[in-house]
């Protein structure tokens, strides 16, 4: 089996935009998997927590992060983990927030 690895951004955005959800994933190993999460200004973040680990790499955008009771701006070039079952999300999103997420294992739907 082939793994696709490399992965532009511009690919990963159109993708995105002809899916037409929040979240495009684009890797599925049984170890990990990832994904491009785009919220747009003012939009409403609706994830629960997950099963998995999860890393979120904001590539641009600004807004704040809910994680377990406690509050963190973020922006361009902010990177969070999240243990499984912890409660989080984004919000006050000021700027459209575009963020790869990695999960660990995979994500379980």
């Amino acid at each position: 089996m082939t793994v696709k690895f490399n992965f532009p951004l511009t690919d990963l955005l159109n993708a995105h935009t002809q899916e037409g959800k929040l979240y495009h994933e684009f890797l599925r190993v049984p170890s990990m998997s990832a994904g491009l999460y785009i919220l747009p200004a003012g939009g409403t973040d609706p994830q629960q927590p997950h099963n998995e680990d999860e890393m979120y790499y904001v590539i641009s955008g600004k807004g704040k992060f809910f994680y377990d009771g406690q509050d963190v701006d973020v922006e361009a070039g902010s990177t969070l983990y999240v243990p499984k079952h912890i409660e989080h999300r984004f919000h006050s999103i000021e700027e459209d927030l575009q963020i790869i997420v990695f999960f660990a294992p995979a994500e379980t739907a």
